[in-house]
């Protein structure tokens, strides 16, 4: 070890530092994921986040009470870990939609509300 200064600061090899710390917080996450909307209810906009385990073709839609798809807010491949997506829902009329999330073999769907 070697003192460099009225600091305090120390310099050591890299080998001697402990990096798990920083490994776990790099490390993908475990399972699939997908969050409630915030706000909820919402006007015009609200925040969906989701997280993956591993790259996956991801689509993320919003579908009307009747079943229509309204919009497609994520589509394409993403790597692991967590994404956020938003929806403006200007234009829209108020009430309840759903929102669904399909990466590989997973499949989930949530409500949300709309209050112009």
């Amino acid at each position: 070890h070697l003192y460099t200064g009225s600091m305090g600061l120390w310099r050591r090899p890299l080998p001697e530092m402990n990096l798990s710390a920083v490994e776990d917080a790099v490390r993908a996450p475990a399972r699939f994921t997908l969050c409630q909307n915030y706000p909820n209810p919402f006007n015009p906009s609200t925040t969906i986040s989701f997280t993956i385990p591993s790259r996956s073709f991801v689509t993320l839609k919003i579908f009307d009470v009747m079943g229509r798809h309204i919009a497609t807010i994520a589509s394409g491949e993403f790597s692991a870990g967590s994404h956020i997506r938003t929806w403006n829902a200007s234009g829209h009329p108020s009430g309840m939609y759903f929102y669904r999330l399909e990466a590989g073999s997973f499949n989930e769907s949530k409500r949300l509300i709309l209050l112009q």
